[in-house]
C-alpha cells in the first residue's frame, strides 16, 4: 500500500513496474481500469529477455513473450503504474500467477532522484525464445494508435535489441529528463 505524502493517510493503491506489452496504456487499462501512469523508472541489475514458461508457446502469442531476469551491471527501463488494490487480482490473473507462469516480486526502481518499491512479475522456468510475430505486431500496432500510449522527450535504450525501437517509439515525447533518473 502507498501512503499519501500530503496527509499521511493510507490509500489503497500499489505501484507496479511494467515492461513489455504492459507499457501500452490502452491495452493495459482494459483489465486494470484504475491504472494510471505514475512515472518512467530504471531497474538496475536486471535485463529484458523473451521466452516461454517451460518452453511452451502460449496459445495467444505463439512464441516468446517478455520477462526480466537478474543480470548484475545491466539496467532496464519501464513504466510505473499506480493501481488500486482492487485490481491486484486482475493483474495476477493477467500474469498467470495461479498457473505459476509468473511470480510477483518486489523491486526497487529509481526515478528522478527517488527510489520506489514496486510490484513486478518474473517468468518462472523461462526457456529463451525470440519474440513472437503476434507479440511484436500487437505492440507495433498499438504504438501507432492515437493518442500514443506514452511519450518521452529522450530515447530510452535497453538491452534487448528487438525491443529498442518499441521503447524508443513509446517514450519519444514524454517530458522527462532521463539524466535525472540515472542519478
Amino acid at each position: 500500500l502507498v501512503r499519501s505524502m500530503d496527509d499521511n493517510i493510507e490509500i489503497h493503491t500499489f505501484l507496479y513496474f511494467a515492461y513489455g506489452s504492459n507499457l501500452l496504456k490502452g491495452r493495459f487499462q482494459l483489465k486494470n481500469p484504475s491504472a494510471s501512469i505514475h512515472c518512467v523508472a530504471r531497474l538496475k541489475d536486471y535485463k529484458l529477455i523473451f521466452g516461454n514458461y517451460k518452453g511452451l508457446a502460449s496459445d495467444r502469442w505463439h512464441g516468446g513473450v517478455a520477462t526480466i531476469e537478474n543480470s548484475p551491471g545491466d539496467e532496464m527501463w519501464g513504466v510505473v503504474w499506480r493501481m488500486n488494490v482492487a485490481d491486484l487480482k486482475s493483474l495476477d490473473s493477467q500474469e498467470n500467477v495461479r498457473l505459476r507462469a509468473y511470480s510477483p516480486v518486489e523491486v526497487n526502481v529509481k526515478t528522478q532522484g527517488q527510489e520506489l518499491i514496486c510490484r513486478t512479475y518474473i517468468m518462472n522456468s523461462c526457456v529463451y525464445a525470440p519474440p513472437s510475430p503476434q507479440y511484436l505486431k500487437e505492440t507495433q500496432l498499438l504504438l501507432h494508435s492515437s493518442p500514443p500510449p506514452l511519450s518521452l522527450s529522450h530515447t530510452v535504450l535497453i538491452s534487448q535489441s528487438s525491443y529498442i525501437s518499441f521503447i524508443q517509439n513509446t517514450f519519444k515525447n514524454m517530458d522527462l529528463t532521463l539524466n535525472s533518473v540515472r542519478r
